[in-house]
C-alpha cells in the first residue's frame, strides 16, 4: 500500500533567506518605515520567485536586465519598474556589506525613468462634488466627510491620514501635524471647511465610536467599532464616494493630494510651500505640478499679446 505523503516540503532557497535577512535589517538597524519595508519585500520575493532557485551571488547585470524586462512583458508601468531597480541597487548594496558579492551588479543598471506623466487630477469642481457627497447627517457620512476633507486639505497620504492622533490636531490654531515617510513630521494648515467637518466628526460621532472599543482610541478617525482605520479603508471611503459624485472610477486618496498639490501651485503658491506641505525631500519631486501653469501662461498670453 502508497501512502499518501502530502506535499511536499517547499525549503527556502539560498536567495529566499538573504532577503529575510535584508529586511530584518532595514527593519532594526536602518528603521526604514513600515510601507518602505513592505515595497521592499513585496519587490524581492518577486525577484526571488523569478530566479528559480538561483543565486542571486552569481547573477550578472544582464541577469538583471532580463528580470527587469520580464516586469515590462508583465506591464508594469515603468515609475513599478524603476521602484525595482532601485530596490536591487539597494539589495546588492547590502550583499557587498555582507560579504556575499564583491561588486555590485545592479550598480550597472541604468537609472529607470519613472513615468512623467502627471498623476489624476480632479477638477475644483469634482472636488467640490466629492467632499459634498457623504451625509452628514449620518455617523459614517459625518466620519466620511472628515475623511475626505482631511486628505484634501492636507495633501496627506491614506496612510497619515490613518495614522493622525488626536494630539496631531490643533484646530483651534488651524493646523496639524502629518508623520510621513521615515516618520518624519510635517506641520500643515487646516482650512475653515476642513475644520469644521473635523470639529462636527469629534464633538458628534466619535466619542460612540470610541466607546465601542472599550478605551481611548488615540486615532483621529475610527471605525464604526472603535478601531482606527487602515489606509485600504480609506481608499474604499474615496470610491465609494467618487462613484456617488458622478465622477469617473479610479480616484483615490492620492489623486486627492494631487489634486490640493495641483490647485495650490495653480493658485500661486511657491513651490517650496507645496514641498514642505507634501512632505517631499526633493523640490524635482514637486517640480512636476508645475505643468499646471503652461495653461494659465497661455490663457494670459491669449488675453493680453498684442499679436495673439
Amino acid at each position: 500500500m502508497i501512502l499518501d505523503a502530502g506535499p511536499a516540503e517547499v525549503r527556502p532557497t539560498a536567495t529566499s533567506l538573504l532577503v529575510e535577512r535584508f529586511l530584518d535589517h532595514v527593519r532594526h538597524e536602518r528603521g526604514l518605515a513600515a510601507n518602505t519595508q513592505i515595497a521592499y519585500g513585496r519587490d524581492l520575493r518577486d525577484f526571488s520567485a523569478w530566479l528559480g532557485g538561483r543565486a542571486a551571488g552569481s547573477l550578472s547585470v544582464r541577469d538583471l536586465g532580463d528580470y527587469l524586462a520580464s516586469l515590462a512583458k508583465r506591464d508594469l508601468a515603468r515609475a513599478s519598474i524603476a521602484r525595482q531597480a532601485a530596490t536591487l541597487r539597494t539589495f546588492y548594496g547590502f550583499l557587498q556589506l555582507e560579504g556575499v558579492v564583491v561588486e555590485s551588479p545592479a550598480d550597472l543598471l541604468a537609472p529607470g525613468r519613472p513615468d512623467d506623466a502627471m498623476p489624476g487630477v480632479l477638477s475644483p469642481s469634482q472636488v467640490e462634488r466629492l467632499l459634498a457627497a457623504p451625509d452628514g447627517r449620518t455617523p459614517v457620512g459625518c466620519r466620511d466627510r472628515a475623511v475626505l476633507e482631511l486628505l484634501y486639505a492636507t495633501g496627506c497620504r491614506a496612510s497619515e491620514v490613518s495614522g493622525m492622533r488626536l494630539t496631531d490636531l490643533h484646530l483651534t490654531d488651524g493646523f496639524c501635524t502629518c508623520r510621513g515617510k521615515g516618520g518624519k513630521e510635517r506641520v500643515v494648515p487646516l482650512g475653515r471647511r476642513a475644520i469644521a467637518a473635523v470639529a462636527a466628526w469629534l464633538e458628534r460621532i466619535r466619542p460612540t465610536f470610541a466607546a465601542r472599543a472599550g478605551g481611548q482610541p488615540a486615532w483621529v478617525v475610527l471605525s464604526a467599532r472603535g478601531n482606527g482605520l487602515s489606509r485600504m479603508r480609506i481608499w474604499e471611503i474615496v470610491q465609494e464616494h467618487t462613484a456617488a459624485a458622478g465622477i469617473p472610477p479610479g480616484i483615490g486618496p492620492h489623486t486627492l493630494r494631487h489634486s490640493f498639490a495641483t490647485h495650490l501651485v495653480a493658485g500661486g503658491v511657491d513651490l517650496r510651500h507645496v514641498q514642505e506641505m507634501l512632505g517631499h525631500a526633493s523640490i524635482a519631486t514637486t517640480q512636476r505640478y508645475t505643468h499646471v501653469d503652461a495653461g494659465r501662461l497661455r490663457a494670459m498670453h491669449d488675453r493680453f499679446h498684442p499679436r495673439r
